[in-house]
């Protein structure tokens, strides 16, 4: 059975310290930034995937001491062997008992930067589809002091916006627009960036919706927000909706 030290020794063969300066700049990691004392060897995400395959069937205690390390690799190839497991089981009790573990890694900071959240709340997510206290979370999440705890609350949208490729009756696009409506007074940028994804996303649903929701925020919503929701529209729409911003 494998071992967390196995994989941390299967990553280091990738290693780049040359782009440690790079990753660090890129992720923010300086004091006062929101990556602030993130650690990087370098590896790559198609690198770090390939180990979490070979080392699926990690026990759990393993991986939860990957994902206490301060080396971002580390904690990102724990997630990505979380996921895949989420994703193989069909078993309701052990989903939930994942779903609720990711939850407390998030809380406790150990899911601690915007490429953690994307490779995993978009998945895990899917534990709340039809489940009724699922807004009740996703609305508590929203309102958290926690970055990656709100960047999570809209991200798990995701799950909804695609339910219907994931074996699920039909999508739903509710509670993208809710959750974003009530994270359009955010701060920060990355929530901003993550609030115009999610609108894109659920706009390729339902470009009528997105436009209602538009003709409601477009003209107070934030800028980065705004450009990424509309992405996907022709030309000449994107320029009224900028128009309006």
């Amino acid at each position: 059975m494998s071992t967390a030290a196995e994989v941390k020794q299967d990553l280091a063969a990738f290693a780049r310290p040359e782009k440690e300066a790079t990753f660090s700049w890129f992720f923010k990691t300086g004091p006062g930034q929101y990556g602030e004392g993130d650690v990087f060897i370098g590896a790559k995400v198609p690198e770090t995937r390939s180990v979490a395959a070979k080392h699926k069937g990690l026990p759990q205690h393993e991986i939860d001491e990957l994902l206490a390390s301060e080396v971002h690799e580390h904690r990102q190839c724990g997630l990505f062997i979380m996921v895949n497991r989420f994703k193989r089981t069909k078993a309701a009790a052990e989903q939930q008992e994942m779903f609720d573990h990711y939850l407390q890694l998030l809380h406790e900071g150990r899911v601690n930067n915007w490429d953690l959240v994307d490779a995993t709340a978009p998945y895990l997510g899917a534990f709340l589809i039809g489940k009724p206290d699922a807004m009740d979370l996703l609305q508590r999440l929203a309102q958290s002091d926690s970055l990656w705890e709100r960047r999570a609350a809209i991200i798990f949208t995701f799950a909804f916006i695609r339910a219907d490729k994931q074996g699920f009756e039909n999508f739903d696009l509710e509670p993208t627009w809710a959750i974003a409506e009530m994270l359009l007074a955010d701060k920060h940028d990355l929530i901003h960036k993550a609030v115009g994804w999610m609108l894109r996303e659920a706009g390729k649903r339902d470009v009528e919706k997105l436009r209602e929701f538009l003709g409601r925020f477009a003209a107070t919503m934030p800028r980065t927000a705004l450009r990424y929701s509309i992405e996907k529209l022709d030309q000449t729409e994107r320029k009224y909706w900028l128009s309006v911003g």
